[in-house]
């Protein structure tokens, strides 16, 4: 007669269940926080592509009237809704370029980074934004040169 073989029940136990929970909560621990971080990244580019247009703008009011000194607003426009003002130096002044963010929280985006300056042969331009929802404001500043600088990073490791 043959031996019947009692068959074992299939599934998992409430142990595993729990290991397996426990080791996607660490993982999203991790895998969370560095998300965020590189969205934030992602956010600066903004700042670096407009910065970038208004080195173009600048250099080619500089072509045609030889100087960096502008009495009016650049003829730059900005494209879709930024979260960046731009600073460009008007008559001895740091004036923000129109279209840019306005926004008054939790980072005021509507005063200037304090590098803002254009004399006949140079000038230094910069963009103010926040990106994370903190009270830390995000300046990068990029000069005739086309040295493009993140000086205060609102991006936290």
């Amino acid at each position: 007669m043959p031996v019947l073989q009692r068959k074992e029940p299939g599934g998992f136990t409430l142990i595993e269940l729990m290991i397996v929970v426990a080791i996607i909560g660490i993982l999203a621990a991790i895998a969370i926080p560095n998300f965020m971080v590189y969205q934030a990244r992602a956010r600066q580019s903004e700042a670096k592509v407009s910065l970038g247009g208004l080195y173009t703008t600048a250099t080619s009011f500089f072509a045609e009237n030889g100087t960096f000194t502008a009495t009016a607003q650049l003829d730059y426009v900005f494209a879709g809704t930024p979260k960046y003002s731009l600073w460009y130096d008007i008559n001895g002044t740091p004036t923000v370029v129109q279209g840019g963010s306005t926004a008054t929280t939790p980072c005021n985006v509507n005063s200037s980074p304090a590098t803002v300056q254009a004399t006949p042969s140079a000038f230094t331009a910069a963009a103010r934004g926040n990106i994370d929802a903190d009270t830390t404001c995000d300046d990068w500043t990029i000069n005739d040169l086309r040295i493009l600088k993140n000086t205060a990073n609102d991006v936290s490791l």
